[in-house]
């Protein structure tokens, strides 16, 4: 068992071919995000065949610990991901974790797979099945802090207190951490629990709840304890072939530590042949805080001239925290338009596809939030494939989280409600693996629309104006709107409408381009409808637009080519 980082080979495996990332860029991805623990196990089961949204299994008790799921299950149903139409596999955190630690977030050995997920060796099999699909596969790391791997003196847990720092009490375990050069303590801030996480240094130099903070400023400590994590997950890239990696916790580290950790693994991906080695991160602020993690930064040393490139991207919570309620029908369109205007705003500070964010309608992790609920809660069949068809249609790489392509519905106080299993904990014969589930299938069309249109995965995109006479236009300001939007790359237009009422049908005009398109055109349905729409203009010529009438949840997608 390898116990130093000196112990590790960081040389190209001999006689190993890297995938070079096949032809994608990253924003073309679908992305699909498990819980290791929660996906599926070892035994040879079959789904419980349901037409529509069904619930998750486990009660309270199985969720707040491990429930069997392994990297052998992902691999064994790898087909359900990509016929769902997902092009990338975003991993939960799969190194050794402490005991308690289902989530595997709680790291105590940064060498080896937790065996209770499984081997390197079925993590490297899992990497190539997926790439012989012509899928990408990324890990979840965490940078800022360790499991909770030592104790403060006399075991108790201090508060974050004006930078204090608290007397070491011990090494909760003999031999762990791993690697051993983490076993020091000058590595770790000791300043307690962050109480508030929206203050600054606290935030960055407390401790997550009980999991131990590394030192992460431009001290030598910190230099020499993100030089190890480097070289740690440089060694994973070695080993497994990944593609990427979900930076945890990131508004947690300072962002000059951040530039520079992506930028040596970039390089370092690009010295074993893989181009296009996807970094994004977990970054939960304002979206001006994002500009400070994306894109080129400068070195942390005075003299070291040379410019790093932090994150590409990262998750979009801006947009996670108003879709939901507009889907529903529980918002006006309104905070959609103001969620758009900052992002066109803060997007010219982040460098290349600044603008393209990792969306998302369900998360595994809401803390803060109250009751959790997933965004299958209270939601209709109609609702959960118009939310992930907005993410697929919209500016982004989307990401859906596990069970919500079947309509999970978990909800509650604890984390653990909106971590459901997908295959039952009660018995070995069932799971929840229903590709005839209609919620799945329609997700999967939309998919395979936006699969092969560039329009939709690289075009700008425009909040369209709508009328109910054809002569007065505004925004979708009201709740009797319609939601509506374009999708423009050079000549050609996807419309994208969708009816958030669950009650009435709507009927109104919507904008169309009018340089884009000629006198006596049409646009024809992709999804969600048949035939032509035929398009008209405003008697001044000044205004050209199609005229849709949707049923309560409808969702649409047009082309005029």
């Amino acid at each position: 068992m390898l116990r130093s980082i000196q112990d590790i080979d960081l040389s190209p495996k001999p006689n190993k071919t890297y995938w070079a990332n096949c032809d994608r860029e990253w924003r073309e991805e679908f992305i699909y995000f498990l819980l290791i623990d929660r996906f599926h196990d070892d035994q040879l089961r079959k789904p419980e065949l349901q037409a529509g949204k069904r619930s998750g299994f486990g009660n309270a008790d199985q969720l707040q610990t491990f429930c069997g799921g392994t990297i052998r299950g992902i691999t064994k149903h790898l087909d359900y991901i990509h016929d769902l139409g997902c092009t990338a596999l975003w991993l939960s955190p799969l190194f050794e974790n402490n005991e308690a630690a289902y989530h595997g977030y709680a790291i105590q050995n940064y060498l080896e797979v937790d065996k209770r997920f499984g081997t390197k060796e079925d993590l490297a099999e899992l990497v190539d099945k997926a790439h012989a699909m012509n899928m990408r596969v990324f890990l979840d790391i965490v940078l800022h802090h360790s499991g909770d791997n030592w104790s403060y003196k006399d075991d108790i847990e201090p508060g974050y207190y004006n930078g204090n720092v608290y007397p070491f009490g011990g090494w909760r375990f003999e031999d762990r951490p791993l690697p051993v050069e983490l076993r020091d303590t000058e590595v770790y801030w000791k300043k307690g629990r962050i109480r508030n996480f929206d203050t600054y240094p606290e935030t960055r130099e407390g401790d997550f709840f009980g999991l131990k903070s590394f030192k992460n400023d431009e001290s030598p400590e910190a230099m020499y304890v993100q030089d190890i994590l480097t070289k740690i997950h440089c060694y994973w890239i070695r080993e497994t072939d990944i593609d990427g990696f979900r930076l945890d916790a990131v508004k947690h580290m300072g962002e000059k530590n951040i530039g520079q950790f992506c930028s040596l693994l970039r390089e370092y991906a690009y010295r074993l042949g893989k181009k296009n080695f996807f970094l994004f991160g977990e970054l939960v602020g304002s979206e001006e805080l994002y500009n400070k993690y994306i894109g080129p930064k400068t070195s942390i040393e005075v003299e070291d001239k040379a410019i790093y490139y932090g994150l590409n991207s990262v998750l979009d919570f801006p947009l996670y925290y108003v879709l939901a309620n507009v889907i529903k029908g529980h918002a006006t369109p309104e905070k959609l338009i103001e969620r758009y205007e900052s992002l066109r705003r803060n997007a010219m500070a982040r460098g290349e596809f600044g603008e393209f964010l990792v969306t998302f309608l369900d998360n595994h992790d809401q803390v803060g939030q109250g009751i959790k609920r997933r965004f299958g809660k209270d939601a209709t069949d109609g609702q959960i494939i118009a939310g992930v068809g907005f993410l697929l249609c919209a500016l982004g790489t989307p990401c859906i989280y596990y069970g919500t392509e079947q309509g999970f519905d978990g909800a509650g106080e604890g984390d653990w409600n909106i971590r459901e299993a997908m295959f039952d904990l009660s018995g070995n014969t069932t799971n929840a693996l229903n590709k005839e589930s209609g919620i799945y299938q329609e997700i999967a069309k939309i998919a395979a629309i936006r699969k092969k249109s560039s329009v939709l995965k690289f075009g700008r995109m425009y909040i369209r104006k709508l009328s109910k006479d054809g002569k007065d236009f505004h925004l979708p300001v009201f709740t009797d709107s319609l939601i509506a939007f374009s999708r423009m790359l050079y000549d050609a237009e996807c419309v994208v409408a969708y009816n958030h009422s669950l009650e009435h049908e709507v009927e109104q005009y919507v904008t169309v381009d009018k340089y884009f398109n000629k006198d006596g055109s049409s646009f024809h349905y992709l999804y969600g409808g048949e035939g032509e729409v035929h398009m008209l203009k405003s008697k001044d010529n000044d205004r050209y637009f199609i005229k849709l009438k949707l049923q309560p949840a409808q969702f649409v997608v047009l082309t005029n080519r």
